[in-house]
């Protein structure tokens, strides 16, 4: 964490938070993103290791380095500086707000902000310039992507007759309706020119190696910022699917409906297949994911003395039906002494969804520790941290929030209705009244979400 200890109410000043905040920068040292590029990217004189793979530098004319997602500055840094006076030129994207802290020192690589969840402008006229840089690639070129969590919206190049007010439309409503990160990229592959290996098609027939920090629970390559670079197994019927199965097929922009119809009826090629001949010569190397944070956080627990378990990275649903649930297992503990003992800390991983039922401001993190906050009322020296690993929760400058046994009778005191802020997905406001908002500010990497569960 950026901060040495928790800055909330509820843990501020205390051994108690200076050990959670341990734990908590454990878990992001463990997937930064510089360290994790470093670790699979390899240079020796004329030879450069990338993952299993070995490429002699001099059957090599130029290298380009280009990539997108929240990470993508100190990726930048780190591949920029291994690959050194042999970097050609290169272009990565990054969300607004997380470059200047990370600001690389080197010339040969433009670093581009963009918008996210929602596409923007800057983000289409940077991919524009991606798209251009590799055009006309020969086999003695090598292009080095680095992809990370955000990439879907920042790398975003609508497909011919979408336009980008069609697209923040659509994410917009998805993003509301609580649809699953795999279902709005299905969508988003069929719709843009570069995701659902696009970038790979265009990179053709350059070595392509790509350098991936995943944000999507269980690795699946294809869906990692919308899989530029990996064959994808959806089909334009499956985009259309999304549609009727989440009741936006009336409510969706006509262009994107009829794109997708285009699709289905043969009419547009589809999106890069497994067996693709302009795949042969791609290498997609898996550098961080949140079991390698969760991990580094259960070794940190225990070296602090905790009865420490990491029960899941695989945590998905409602943000507020996990955040009840996760409070059940606290009160198990208190009760049973199940699954672990006191000292315990229950390390949970994953990413989970909110459906919008209110016009509130929040996030899934503080959602989840709002919706736990009643269930955990009274209960003797326990804690819930929700943290987003990136820094940034939903369209918050907050990672999460804290809660306690007593955080439901401060509330009260406040004259806090902890349900109606939950009714109207309002934690945010509820939280910075407590003061017991995570801010760490941006920090640089993307592997899901984390749940901390303590009891002393």
């Amino acid at each position: 964490m950026h901060h040495t200890r928790l800055r909330t109410s509820s843990l501020r000043a205390s051994a108690r938070g200076a050990a959670i905040a341990q734990i908590m920068a454990a878990a992001l040292a463990a997937v930064e993103p510089a360290a994790a590029v470093s670790r699979h990217l390899r240079r020796d004189g004329d030879t450069l290791h990338a993952g299993e793979r070995t490429i002699d530098l001099h059957t090599i004319e130029r290298v380009f380095l280009v990539g997108a997602g929240k990470a993508g500055a100190p990726m930048a840094h780190a591949a920029a500086a291994i690959l050194g006076d042999r970097l050609t030129a290169g272009l990565v994207i990054v969300k607004e707000g997380h470059l200047a802290e990370f600001a690389p020192t080197f010339q040969r690589v433009a670093l581009v902000e963009a918008g996210h969840p929602i596409p923007d402008e800057r983000g289409i006229a940077a991919a524009a310039q991606i798209a251009a840089m590799l055009h006309g690639l020969t086999p003695r070129d090598l292009v080095i992507a680095l992809i990370s969590g955000g990439g879907s919206a920042l790398l975003t190049l609508p497909a011919p007759g979408v336009s980008l007010t069609d697209l923040q439309t659509l994410t917009g409503a998805l993003l509301a309706c609580g649809a699953s990160i795999g279902a709005i990229n299905t969508l988003r592959k069929h719709l843009d020119m570069l995701k659902g290996g696009g970038l790979a098609r265009l990179a053709h027939p350059a070595a392509l190696v790509t350098l991936i920090l995943s944000d999507v629970v269980g690795n699946p390559l294809a869906s990692i910022a919308s899989g530029p670079t990996v064959a994808d197994p959806s089909t334009f019927a499956d985009a259309l699917a999304v549609l009727a199965r989440h009741q936006l097929m009336s409510s969706a922009p006509p262009a994107i409906v009829a794109h997708l119809r285009q699709g289905r009826a043969g009419a547009l090629p589809e999106t890069l297949k497994a067996g693709d001949v302009r795949l042969a010569g791609v290498s997609n190397v898996l550098v961080g994911d949140n079991r390698q944070a969760a991990t580094a956080a259960l070794t940190a627990a225990r070296a602090l003395g905790f009865h420490a378990l990491l029960l899941t990275t695989a945590l998905e649903g409602e943000a507020r039906d996990a955040g009840r649930f996760l409070a059940a297992m606290l009160r198990e503990v208190d009760a049973s002494g199940n699954p672990l003992p006191r000292p315990a800390c229950l390390i949970i991983g994953g990413e989970t969804t909110v459906t919008l039922r209110g016009a509130g401001h929040g996030g899934r993190n503080q959602e989840l520790a709002l919706a736990a906050a009643p269930l955990l009322a009274g209960l003797p020296d326990v804690a819930l941290v929700a943290l987003a690993t990136d820094g940034g929760d939903g369209p918050t400058d907050a990672a999460g929030a804290v809660v306690t046994g007593a955080t439901a009778e401060r509330a009260r005191a406040l004259g806090l209705d902890l349900a109606a802020h939950l009714a109207r997905n309002d934690a945010y406001p509820c939280f910075a009244a407590l003061d017991d908002l995570l801010r760490p500010g941006p920090t640089g990497t993307n592997v899901n979400d984390l749940t901390f569960l303590f009891a002393w």
